[in-house]
Formats: structure tokens, sequence, C-alpha cells
């Protein structure tokens, strides 16, 4: 029996993430059944499944993916280039649209809200550290506690994720962020 090569499940498992990326895009978590992830990923559940154990942890792979790509720019410019990324190459956050069907289930299932929460940590950690470092600089603003500020950016990143989804011009959007910016720094 023939050995398959790192690079070959390499590349493999890359295939599923960006053809499931595309699906969950399209069609939404709930929608993104595992006869379009086959469709759209031009495999058989037997060969996704194999990657992944199931549709909950090919999600979660994605989010975790995002996670760490946002955690570094966050961690070096902060989470509102993290929402201008998002701005100027939207097809690559697409997917994110999802999360408007996530808050439904996160209300609902415990399960996915502990695997969703693990995901996440990488972001929210990043950018406590990086309120941290702003505020010792004397950057960011100290009237107010840096986990207030921590949510009042996260919210912004849930908004600008839910209107970009619903097609909101990106130049009005980051006229919004520059907003966004001057409301927490520190010389406003």
């Amino acid at each position: 029996m023939p050995r398959v090569s790192e690079d070959h499940l390499a590349a493999r498992r890359r295939q599923i993430l960006d053809g499931a990326r595309r699906c969950f895009a399209e069609y939404g978590y709930d929608k993104a059944t595992v006869r379009r992830l086959e469709q759209t990923i031009g495999l058989s559940r037997g060969a996704i499944f194999h990657h992944f154990r199931d549709k909950d942890t090919l999600f979660f792979a994605l989010a975790r993916e995002d996670a760490e790509r946002m955690a570094e720019v966050t961690s070096s410019q902060g989470l509102v280039q993290v929402m201008r990324d998002m701005l100027a190459a939207p097809d690559q956050f697409d997917w994110l649209a999802t999360r408007l069907e996530i808050a439904r289930k996160l209300r609902n299932d415990p399960v996915f809200q502990q695997g969703w929460a693990e995901r996440s940590a990488e972001l929210s950690a990043a950018t406590s550290d990086r309120l941290r470092r702003q505020k010792q600089a004397g950057r960011l603003r100290d009237d107010v506690a840096s986990d207030v500020v921590q949510c009042y950016l996260d919210l912004v990143l849930d908004g600008l994720v839910a209107r970009l989804a619903a097609g909101e011009d990106p130049r009005r959007l980051s006229a919004v962020l520059d907003l966004v910016e001057v409301s927490v720094r520190a010389d406003r």
C-alpha cells in the first residue's frame, strides 16, 4: 500500500478548509450540509471526515486559522487593523457572516459554546495584551477600564461583520473605524 506524503496530506487538508470556507460563506453554518460540503470541496465525506471528525471540527479549524491570523495582527497593530483588513479584503472573511448563526448556537449548544470559546481565546488574549501595552505607553484612554474597551471593540467587530455580510459599503465602514480609533485614544 503506497504511503501518502505529508505534503499531500497538507494539500488535501488545505483543499478541504478552502472549500469549507466557501461553503459556509455561501450557505451559512446550518445549511452547509455534508452534501453541500462534498460538492463545494469536491471530495467525498469519507475524505473530508478523515481529516476532520465532524462539521463542528471543520468549522472550528477555520475559526482557529482566522483567530491565529487575527491575533497576530492584533498583537502588533491592534484589533481595529484587523477590522480594516476585513474591509480591504472582505472575500477572505466572508464566511464570518455565519457569526449570526453562531450567536444562536452559542445560546443553545453548550458543547459548541465551549469549542467556540477555546477558538476565540487567542484573539481575546492578543487584544487584551495589546490594550495593556497601549495603556502603558499612554496611547489608550485611562478613564475607561481596558476590559470595557475590549468589549467595545468586540462589539464593533461583530457589527462590522454583520454589516459586511449585509453588503454595506466598506468606505463608510472605514469612516466608522476612524471614529472608533479616535474614541479609544488617550489624545482624543
